[in-house]
């Protein structure tokens, strides 16, 4: 069986233009509004927003590949990197390295993309590897480049990438195809088009020896950033983690073939649902300041702690919803302290109260949490 770079249409991908339109049309409707809601929202909700995207998108493009990460130090390094207030806290190496991509991928949206700035986002990628030989550099090995499953003595090949002599000529034209097709040029491609394809074709070529899901991902979401003029924070590695063995399946069916409608109409509809994710975040962020503002002089402290730490974990919430043990917990006080506590949350509509006696738990009265 041949792989897509071995078929001789290679790289001259194709699509059926009728079946994205409506897609791409939605994706400009929907980039509107929440550039729109964005700017209502106060200065450090903004910085809120950035720091909560771009370190859940570090987390899930790292577990999308089966590497767990620490949550609190990755917001940490992107704090630091955004000069905002950070805790004194160490960071272990894998965490600072996708942060640092993470906020360079933010600041350089705009910029042509380069063998150097992919070196750079693989040298930050792979920060602390003691087992790869080669860093910041495409792979030389002889070795095939192969996409494995299943034990060694019987392995499952799922894809073969081209060989590593290939990659300087392969990596000259997928960049030079990456920038001709930016908007305002010549050849430019729709927005989801041109991030499905490049996403695609990118993790065909496979250049590095390690991270080139990763980066790849990255890639996606610079071309949706570069597609409407400022940095997405589109929640794409979320949604792709939300339904990984889909995403993997669909990236070994579109390797076999140049028309690429399939993984197209895929790809399109990831990226409009990281949109949705993105907007109701940004509402939920809205609906806290308005909460807030509503309950001002209304709480004592040990609320507005327990609320905010609440807050603190987004629109997917308290996990189980929030518990006496959790209040007393959080606000350190005692148990007939914390249900009269609870009581005035739930009589403020701040929170709403689901389940009886032990089964009890409070949930953020919010439209954006519901």
């Amino acid at each position: 069986m041949k792989w897509n770079w071995q078929q001789v249409d290679w790289p001259n991908f194709t699509y059926r233009t009728k079946v994205l339109e409506t897609l791409e049309k939605q994706f400009l409707q929907e980039s509107g509004v929440v550039i729109g809601a964005f700017k209502h929202l106060r200065d450090d909700d903004k910085d809120t927003l950035k720091i909560d995207l771009l370190s859940t998108e570090a987390l899930k493009t790292s577990e999308i590949e089966g590497e767990l990460l620490n949550r609190e130090s990755v917001q940490s390094s992107i704090r630091r990197q955004f000069g905002l207030q950070a805790d004194g806290r160490k960071v272990p190496a894998a965490e600072q390295g996708i942060a640092e991509m993470m906020v360079h991928l933010y600041r350089s949206f705009d910029k042509h993309l380069s063998h150097d700035m992919l070196f750079e986002w693989h040298r930050q990628l792979t920060n602390g590897r003691r087992d790869l030989k080669e860093i910041g550099c495409y792979r030389t090995h002889a070795d095939p480049m192969q996409v494995v499953s299943g034990s060694m003595h019987d392995p499952k090949v799922h894809y073969e990438a081209p060989p590593s002599k290939q990659m300087q000529k392969e990596m000259n034209a997928f960049i030079k195809w990456f920038n001709a097709t930016a908007p305002g040029s010549k050849n430019a491609l729709p927005a989801l088009v041109r991030s499905g394809i490049a996403h695609l074709y990118f993790v065909s070529i496979h250049p590095f020896e390690d991270g080139n899901g990763r980066i790849g991902r990255a890639i996606s979401e610079k071309a949706i950033a570069q597609s409407i003029g400022q940095p997405s924070l589109t929640a794409l590695a979320h949604q792709i983690e939300r339904g990984r063995k889909n995403y993997y399946d669909q990236l070994a069916s579109a390797s076999r073939d140049n028309e690429l409608t399939d993984w197209l109409t895929y790809f399109a509809n990831l990226v409009l649902s990281a949109q949705k994710r993105t907007e109701v975040h940004i509402q939920f962020l809205i609906d806290k300041t308005k909460l807030y503002d509503r309950l001002r002089d209304q709480i004592n402290a040990r609320q507005e702690k327990a609320l905010e730490r609440m807050f603190r974990e987004g629109p997917d919430g308290f996990i189980g919803g929030l518990s006496a043990e959790n209040y007393i917990a959080i606000a350190k006080t005692s148990r007939a302290t914390a249900t009269r506590d609870l009581a005035e949350l739930v009589e403020l509509s701040a929170l709403k109260k689901t389940g009886k006696l032990r089964h009890t738990r409070y949930w953020l009265h919010l439209p954006a949490y519901d």
